[in-house]
């Protein structure tokens, strides 16, 4: 074994050569390598202006869709006024198949409530009433769901579609009852309303 003298530091063995691998010893800690940590941020940099990026037209897509959704309204007719449509109505309607052949003719009674939401009707040609409830606004036409209530002698729809609008000379409202029968037939009623 080596003695403490041969190991001492820059002793040499006669041929130029240290016995010890340490040549020069530092007081001061190696640099740590930065390539990673920068690149960490360099990440993280991307990240954010993904999600900026992201966030950018996200926001722009959804202000365009709601500018475009709110112009849409513009170039509807405008809704109608309820007063138009509240009040009692009574008149003919002709009923037509799936094919346009005349079915029945048949009166019809109508009564719109104060705020146009609810009414109720009766056919009177076949003893039936029922209940109206708005379900829906279209332009300047009211679109009501009828729900059956009486039906003694079994001859109508137990629910169909009334849709309502002005005449346009004024003076009464276009009426069109639309449903299906039992048998799966669609029948269409047209008529107006005084």
């Amino acid at each position: 074994m080596d003695t403490a003298a041969e190991l001492r530091a820059g002793s040499e063995d006669g041929h130029g050569k240290s016995a010890t691998p340490v040549r020069q010893m530092s007081l001061w800690p190696p640099p740590r390598a930065t390539r990673y940590r920068d690149k960490r941020r360099r990440q993280f940099t991307k990240v954010t202006v993904a999600a900026a990026v992201l966030l950018l037209l996200g926001g722009g897509g959804f202000a365009a869709w709601a500018y475009l959704d709110g112009s849409g309204d513009d170039a509807v007719t405008t809704a109608p006024d309820p007063d138009e449509f509240v009040g009692s109505w009574s008149g003919s309607m002709s009923q037509v198949d799936t094919d346009g052949e005349p079915v029945a003719e048949w009166d019809a009674e109508v009564r719109i409530e104060e705020g146009a939401e609810r009414g109720s009707t009766a056919w009177s040609t076949f003893s039936c009433s029922g209940t109206l409830e708005l379900s829906a606004r279209d332009g300047d036409r009211l679109v009501y769901s009828y729900t059956e209530i009486s039906d003694p002698e079994d001859r109508c729809v137990d629910e169909s579609e009334l849709t309502l609008w002005p005449v346009s000379d004024g003076g009464g409202l276009n009426a069109e009852w639309s449903s299906v029968t039992r048998e799966g037939t669609r029948m269409v009623s047209t008529g107006t309303l005084d």
